[in-house]
């Protein structure tokens, strides 16, 4: 074999590597590519879910707010409506107790009421003795009636009339007036005891007003929803 067909040898031994070559790094580029497009694909992905959890997480936040945010308004919306309704309700236990001011002043009738009201507490105390206290300005009428009320509850009773003391010592508080707005007072009425002071009957009319809105407060409640916003 001759120079010329050595080197015609060579060369297409050269050509043929070459493309071999090319070859190969096309295919290498090929796969490369490949394998970053999926890398990418794979990073974009992981990017997306990230975001879209960093979204609900904040989303969920929000919603969580909302909620709260939401159930304080209703409970500060309940807490005003009841404050309004117990405003309406004092109120009108306020208009009822200046009421009362005025049963002592019809001398004729809070008379017979103090005779009912002994009896009353009589039958409740059911005591052979009692103490009866009274306002000081009511110590006249108590004494007027205080023996028909004696005989009235023992024969309702069907026993002897009972002793009662009334007490010139202690005096059931006055009417409230403009010189005592803040202290201690009585509209009338009286407060009956055993004699050892260990079983206790109010029956003032104060005490008598508070027992009716305890027992009325379910029923004036249910007579204001819908009216107090």
């Amino acid at each position: 074999m001759n120079d010329a067909d050595v080197s015609k040898q060579i060369q297409q031994m050269v050509r043929f590597i070459r493309q071999e070559a090319e070859e190969k790094a096309n295919e290498i580029l090929v796969s490369a590519e490949e394998e970053f497009n999926i890398e990418k694909l794979q990073l974009v992905e992981a990017e997306k879910k990230k975001i879209r959890q960093e979204y609900e997480r904040k989303e969920k936040q929000v919603q969580v707010r909302k909620k709260i945010e939401y159930s304080m308004q209703l409970n500060a919306s309940r807490i005003k409506v009841l404050q309004a309704q117990d405003d309406v309700v004092n109120s009108m236990k306020d208009v009822a107790g200046k009421d009362l001011l005025n049963v002592s002043q019809h001398h004729h009738r809070y008379k017979h009421l103090l005779k009912d009201l002994i009896v009353q507490s009589l039958l409740r105390l059911k005591e052979p003795a009692v103490l009866l206290r009274c306002r000081k300005d009511d110590h006249h009428l108590v004494e007027s009636v205080l023996h028909s009320a004696k005989e009235e509850y023992a024969e309702k009773a069907n026993v002897y009339p009972p002793e009662v003391i009334v007490d010139h010592d202690v005096y059931l508080p006055p009417a409230p007036s403009h010189h005592n707005a803040h202290g201690p007072f009585c509209s009338g009425g009286v407060v009956l005891a055993s004699r050892d002071g260990k079983i206790v009957f109010e029956n003032s009319l104060d005490a008598r007003l508070d027992v009716v809105f305890r027992k009325k407060l379910p029923e004036i409640r249910k007579l204001l929803v819908g009216q107090v916003v």
